[in-house]
Parts: C-alpha cells; structure tokens; sequence
C-alpha cells in the first residue's frame, strides 16, 4: 500500500499578509504546493489529503488542486474552529486555528494507511520524502513507529522575522528523545536564540536538529490526537490564542513511552514563505532548480 501524503494548507498567514498557500512561485503560476505534490508522486506517494478552511476552498479548487488532480487522488479536509469539539463548547472569542495537532485530527476519517504530513508553505524537496517514502512502506516498520525528518537549524531560518520549530534531542541511534516548539527563533551571528512565553531570551547553537513539520505516521496516531486534543480543551480551551502544536503531541508520546521516533536527518536547506520577504527567496531557489534540471519549466505540462 502506498502512503498518503497530508497537506497542512488551512493557515491564515498572518504574518505572510495572505493566503501563501496558493501564491504562485513558480514560472507557470506554480505554488510551492505543486513543487510538493510533483516530488511526492516521485517519491512513491499515492494519495493526497489537503487541510484547508471552507471559505477558500473554491479559490484553492481554482489555482491549486486543479492542475494535478488527473495526476494523483486527492481528498479534502476542513479544519473549522467548530471541528472535533465534541461537547466541549465553541468561546465566542477564538478566530485563531486550534494548531497543526488539530489539523492532522481533522482527516481521522480520510487515512486509513500510513502517511506522510507537510506544511504547503514548506518547500521539502524529493530526496527527503524519498527518504519518509522509504520508512513508512518498510516491512519492520509498526503501528507505533514514526519518523520526523530533521533539519540543521541554521538552514531553516527566515532573515525577515522570527519562525517556530520543534528543536529536538536524539539518542546515539538518531531515534527522538525529546522536542520542544520553540517561537520566534531567529538568527544571531552563526547560531540563534528564541523567546519563551515569558519572552525571555535562550540561546541556541545553530546545529540544533530540527522539525519542519516533515512528519511520518501511522494511523495509531489519531486515537492518541483526539486523547490530547481533548486534554487541550479542558486545560487551555478558554485561551483565546493557544494551539497544540504537533511536536507537543509527540514530546507527550514519547515521554510515555507510547511511541518511537526515527528521525531522518537531512543536510537539506529550506526555504519558503513564512514572510512576505522571503518570496524573493523562493522564487529565486525555484528558478535555480529549474535551470539544473530538477524541474521542468511548466510542471504539469
């Protein structure tokens, strides 16, 4: 069976100044969504589940999923604020998306295989979702492995502003032992530092591995994000901004042992949107992987 591949693209991008998720990159009006699902179908990916937000499912219809849906099957989720609650009640005041746990919790119903999940303003590249390909359709691989492909810090920072990620710990065996979602990192000299909710200052080497969000599952994982999610509610559910992230959902599996991690180290650097400055940059890198050969010039021909 092959594994599905699971598109995180239901943010609002606030920080971006819109939706980034179908803003064009590429020379043919290409998102770095395209770029995505090109290298997946490469990779070994059968399948694709997007995460978006009904009010922009047409427009996504429209710029996105059009040009690839004859290439590869795709399906929809929707994570609304209303979605997964169970009886625990909608606060009047919550606009901001519940985070990246929630809208992995939200395609419960739609996977049913092993699967892949990544970010749409997120360019990974092939060679790595070979790699997650590679672990997820292994015959020793259980119901309780998963896999994370790890970054180098220093090469997944935004010189615009400050980004998060999950800064992790690993054993001799590069299996996760622990990680933290660290905000607003951001680059001092040739290492960084980030802001904890106390807005205190901590330093950080810049060789930290880190998630981007490249995460590899099995479908255990949804009885263990609806256990959490409804933890969440009970405890922070009334906090108009808070958000359970996913490298907090693993941090807690690991820490009861209910999971085990691969993580898959790559010395790839990342690029891609966060900022509206960083656009620039993408386009740039895109047009670079063109001219050597990794892309054809209109993707879907």
């Amino acid at each position: 069976m092959k594994p599905t591949l699971l598109v995180l693209a239901a943010g609002l991008g606030t920080r971006y100044g819109g939706l980034k998720q179908i803003d064009s990159i590429g020379p043919h009006g290409e998102t770095i969504i395209d770029y995505s699902i090109y290298d997946a179908i490469r990779a070994g990916f059968g399948r694709t589940v997007f995460v978006i937000r009904h009010y922009f499912e047409k427009a996504f219809r429209e710029k996105v999923s059009s040009k690839f849906d004859r290439f590869v099957e795709t399906a929809y989720a929707y994570q609304e604020l209303d979605a997964c609650l169970g009886s625990f009640p909608l606060p009047a005041d919550r606009k901001k998306p519940w985070g990246t746990g929630h809208a992995i919790l939200v395609c419960r119903d739609l996977i049913r295989e092993p699967f892949a999940v990544v970010n749409a303003d997120d360019y990974y590249g092939v060679h790595s979702l070979k790699t997650m390909t590679s672990f997820l359709t292994a015959r020793q691989v259980t119901a309780t492995d998963y896999a994370m492909v790890g970054y180098i810090l220093r090469n997944t920072l935004s010189e615009h502003g400050g980004v998060s990620r999950g800064v992790s710990q690993c054993d001799e065996h590069m299996f996760l032992k622990r990680i933290v979602e660290c905000k607003k990192i951001e680059r001092v000299g040739s290492g960084a530092r980030y802001l904890d909710g106390d807005g205190k200052s901590h330093a950080l080497t810049g060789d930290e591995i880190v998630s981007m969000n490249l995460w590899g599952f099995q479908p255990s994982i949804f009885s263990h994000l609806q256990s959490q999610f409804e933890r969440f509610l009970r405890d922070r559910g009334t906090e108009a901004k808070a958000e359970m992230y996913i490298p907090s959902v693993v941090d807690t599996l690991l820490a009861g042992g209910q999971a085990r991690v691969k993580v898959l180290q790559t010395h790839d650097t990342w690029f891609g949107v966060t900022y509206r400055e960083d656009k620039d940059i993408a386009v740039k890198c895109i047009h670079t992987l063109i001219a050597e050969g990794v892309y054809p010039e209109r993707l879907w021909g």
